[in-house]
């Protein structure tokens, strides 16, 4: 039995958790631990109805606190895991189904936010993407880039892994900014977010190296 949403089975209301530096993509898994009373307040909303959160950045300096500005596209996760702790928090694991854009926000009845959200643009996401990746060129700058953050990383992995999950793991767990998280995000299609991924690993070796070859502290 497959637990997966088929396209018309995606909520009409989706309670987002506005989060400034994470990233949910399609199929990757994101550990969660909540302790605000409005974010409990969502998790057992979702939990009553389709097991749905949409994460979702802040606008850039908007910060996490209040109802900040949030950017317009997120992705919605289902929560595949979930405990409880004797303190009084939720531990949750949400698996990325499909990336969505806002929108309504209507009038406020909860703790927490919920939004409309418009999964037409992203009806693709229900199905794995792993077409024209180039795994060798991003492998290739990965190395020096995971050398420069001392990330130490499976040559094995990177080198079999199914594309589609290697490339949104390795988005969701660099040391991006948020911004260019973002730019992950939206990125339409898996060789699209291979080829941002590719750049910014690129050009972080790039900024890290001095005139002369030498790399700064």
């Amino acid at each position: 039995m497959s637990f997966e949403p088929r396209f018309d089975e995606l909520p009409r209301l989706l309670p987002i958790f506005p989060l400034t530096g994470v990233l949910l993509l399609p199929r990757g898994r994101l550990p969660l631990n909540i302790f605000e009373p409005r974010y409990l307040a969502m998790t057992l909303y979702a939990l009553a109805h389709d097991r749905m959160i949409g994460m979702i950045q802040p606008q850039e300096g908007a910060g996490d606190a209040g109802d900040p500005a949030v950017y317009k596209t997120g992705c919605a996760g289902r929560i595949v895991e979930f405990g409880e702790t004797q303190d009084g928090r939720f531990l949750v694991t949400l698996k990325g189904v499909a990336r969505f854009d806002i929108a309504s926000e209507p009038p406020r009845t909860n703790m927490f936010r919920l939004v409309t959200p418009d999964w037409q643009r992203w009806r693709g996401d229900l199905m794995e993407d792993d077409k024209d990746v180039d795994r060798d060129r991003m492998v290739a700058a990965l190395k020096p880039f995971f050398d420069r953050h001392g990330i130490n990383a499976d040559s094995e992995i990177l080198d079999s892994a199914p594309i589609e999950h290697l490339v949104n793991s390795l988005a969701m767990a660099c040391p991006f900014t948020p911004r260019e998280r973002q730019a992950l995000l939206e990125s339409v299609t898996t060789r699209q977010r291979a080829e941002v991924l590719t750049a910014l690993v690129e050009m972080s070796v790039a900024s890290s190296i001095t005139p002369t070859g030498a790399a700064r502290n």
